[in-house]
């Protein structure tokens, strides 16, 4: 038998009415659920956020170095493959900062100076807004330049039958 009518209404869940449960809980002395256990990011996670928000930016032809180019090509033409969206990417995570080395190739007319830190921005806001990690830096090289008239290496090219 019940002496009030709130523990019977509908939504009521013996929440008092001010705190609701998660102030109940805190004050029962179990904390921010947020604080519950630990999270780890990998770093092939930090390397595919960044590989994106990179490859995002105007001006930016490709990732990777030449080789790292032409055989990543060559993997995608296998079937069953995708393009890896973590080429010309590095990274080394910790607790709560990374370090992130990019390879990039630019379009040939692009200021590299202001493609470079667009990059750079692009990929700190990137990661840091997805992990609520800290980058510490972001070190770009610049391995090539696509000219108007060079052909694409990652063309699709007819297979052989």
């Amino acid at each position: 038998m019940t002496e009030t009518g709130q523990q019977n209404q509908p939504g009521s869940l013996g929440a008092d009415v001010e705190g609701g449960p998660a102030k109940k809980n805190a004050v029962a002395g179990r904390g921010d659920p947020g604080t519950r256990g630990r999270t780890t990011i990998a770093d092939g996670v930090v390397e595919k956020i960044a590989g994106i928000a990179a490859r995002d930016v105007v001006g930016v032809h490709a990732m990777g170095s030449g080789v790292s180019r032409a055989l990543g090509a060559a993997r995608e033409r296998v079937p069953g493959t995708s393009k890896s969206v973590s080429r010309g990417v590095k990274v080394e995570v910790g607790e709560t900062q990374t370090a992130i080395d990019l390879e990039i190739v630019v379009d040939y007319g692009v200021s590299v100076a202001d493609v470079a830190a667009a990059v750079r921005e692009s990929v700190i806001s990137a990661v840091e807004w997805m992990t609520s990690l800290e980058v510490v830096e972001v070190n770009i090289a610049v391995s090539d330049v696509k000219l108007p008239d060079e052909e694409d290496e990652e063309a699709e090219q007819p297979r052989l039958q």
